[in-house]
């Protein structure tokens, strides 16, 4: 008997969604990720991606992505440690320091591997890690690998953050880890009084700009949350990932050179995994400089954002803290979400559900994100679409 595959065989979760006609995952997008995607030969408008600025198929990106696959071809055939560190992986680190304002910075695979790579071997068996409870998936795997001792503090809750803090060795590394834009409600970290507690009890802080990168910033600088609470010089370590505003794949994290150096020396997901391919470092170079150039589309961002959560209140769907381009519409119900998701794909919208155990099932909610290259048109229909589905499902 397969011991292993009768245990999976239990798990009919996604059987059962598909026999009901609600299955929402894994569907497959047949064009470029533009604000409106063809899925199954039908075009649908995308209010579902991470692609802030809108910039995946812009043709400078698509041109240094080409042009560095014609020069150095198509993959590393090993890790940055040995053969897999080419000139552009030094060039594109070079800039996100100078862009993040820090010392230096290391480019991993992906995002995810950033945050488990770091957190997973930067402090030690008598050190402490606290955390946001609403931290991504990738800082919670990399609590896993760490043998620190870890502290939750519930979500953006300082006076909890500080009682965890008070139960840490006042001589012990403290590092907190908060994601400065929490990815599925869009409401931003307080920084400011986490730098206010990490200076009163002599704490490093972390924070993860993977949503916040190309969106936040002062003079829609881009660089972030630190950026925008004008507090880039009190964050020891900023990540950041490609996949989102930066068009590509991969992540980086930046910080003071001594820090830096030793994760670059220790980091087992950069170590012990292959660098990211010539095109992904050419795009997200290519799509930095875009960045950096060109604030105005930043600004575009924020206009769209505001428009369209302004339409979103003024009709009555509970949005939540949320003063980013991540706009949830709460459901708090499971097959409702799933339902809601499946009535607007039929009418030409893709959006994503989030839905337990991401969330609890109280707190479903449909995701409605922003590019910087949507048009109010688009914003109009897609938001005149889900009020008509939420009212005729009676959640309006």
């Amino acid at each position: 008997m397969n011991l292993l595959r009768e245990k999976m065989m239990k798990y009919d979760a996604p059987q059962r969604a598909k026999a009901a006609g609600i299955y929402p995952y894994f569907r497959a997008i047949e064009s470029d990720q533009d604000t409106e995607v063809v899925i199954s030969g039908k075009k649908v408008l995308m209010f579902g991606s991470n692609a802030y600025l809108g910039l995946t198929n812009h043709p400078k990106v698509i041109e240094a992505a080409v042009a560095a696959t014609k020069k150095y071809g198509t993959g590393m055939a090993g890790s940055r440690f040995l053969n897999g560190t080419l000139d552009i992986h030094i060039e594109l680190e070079r800039k996100l320091a100078n862009f993040m304002n820090k010392d230096e910075a290391i480019v991993f695979s992906t995002g995810f591997s950033v945050n488990e790579g770091v957190l997973g071997c930067l402090t030690g068996r008598e050190d402490y890690i606290i955390w946001d409870e609403r931290d991504h998936a990738s800082i919670i795997e990399g609590l896993r690998t760490s043998f620190s001792t870890k502290y939750k503090f519930r979500h953006n809750d300082m006076a909890h953050l500080e009682k965890q803090l008070k139960r840490c060795d006042a001589q012990s590394v403290k590092l907190i880890v908060v994601d400065g834009v929490f990815s599925m409600e869009g409401d931003l970290t307080n920084l400011p009084e986490i730098v206010k507690l990490a200076r009163k009890y002599n704490a490093n802080i972390m924070v993860d700009e993977a949503h916040s990168l190309g969106v936040l910033g002062k003079k829609y600088s881009g660089r972030g949350v630190c950026d925008h609470f004008g507090l880039l010089g009190d964050v020891d370590l900023v990540m950041g990932t490609f996949s989102k505003s930066l068009a590509s794949i991969g992540g980086f994290i930046a910080g003071d050179y001594p820090v830096i150096n030793y994760l670059r020396h220790n980091a087992r997901t950069n170590i012990f995994s292959a660098s990211i391919t010539p095109a992904a470092t050419a795009a997200a170079t290519a799509a930095l400089d875009i960045l950096k150039s060109e604030p105005e589309r930043v600004k575009r961002l924020w206009e769209l954002t505001y428009y369209a959560i302004n339409q979103f209140k003024e009709r009555g769907f509970e949005l939540g803290p949320t003063s980013t381009p991540i706009m949830p519409l709460y459901v708090r119900d499971n097959d409702k979400t799933f339902l809601i998701t499946k009535m607007l794909f039929e009418n030409g919208i893709f959006v994503n559900p989030v839905v337990s155990p991401a969330v609890s099932p109280g707190d479903t909610l449909i995701r409605f994100s922003l590019m910087a290259t949507h048009t109010i048109d688009q914003i109009d229909f897609a938001i005149e679409n889900i009020t008509k589905i939420f009212k005729k499902l009676d959640l309006l």
